[in-house]
């Protein structure tokens, strides 16, 4: 019988830098409690009354803009894919912006298998200690990563600028 890996933890003492100022610390902090809850335990009420539904700009185009328009993008996600999740690699920040790097996997069965999936860098900038904005960079890894990336990826659900 197979094992179901574990959902991801984001270990942010192993991201730590010492060169990051107080306020970009915090803001790394918001960022991956944000990031965990959502994408990897998937606790939309938890997101929503913690990180609020305050003025955030999406523009990854196929996600609707504020919190909520991305909590209902992932419930989507996850109603066809309940083991999608994050595995943060690397942590950036850079005064109001923190920058994740990530392989996500659809199925829990392909954590840690850097064959499947996707390869994601997602940027938010932060204002007064809130997410404000949010982009993403994404790089599917094997044919079915391609072909859902294909199926998902043409439907525009804001107006703002990619860049």
């Amino acid at each position: 019988m197979e094992t179901i890996k574990e959902t991801p933890k984001i270990q942010l003492q192993n991201h730590l830098q010492n060169h990051w100022t107080p306020q970009e610390k915090e803001n790394v902090e918001v960022v991956v409690d944000f990031f965990q809850h959502l994408m990897n335990e998937h606790d939309f009420d938890y997101t929503l009354q913690k990180h609020g539904d305050n003025s955030y700009l999406q523009h990854n185009r196929a996600i609707p803009n504020e919190i909520s328009g991305l909590i209902s993008y992932v419930k989507t996600m996850t109603k066809r894919f309940p083991e999608y999740s994050f595995d943060v690699k690397r942590i950036s920040a850079d005064g109001e912006y923190v920058v994740l790097h990530s392989h996500t996997t659809m199925k829990a069965k392909h954590r840690g298998n850097e064959k499947k999936g996707f390869i994601i860098t997602d940027t938010f900038r932060l204002k007064n200690g809130q997410l404000a904005e949010h982009w993403d960079a994404i790089q599917p890894i094997d044919t079915f990563s391609r072909l859902l990336f294909l199926m998902i990826g043409g439907k525009v659900e804001n107006n703002n600028a990619t860049f």
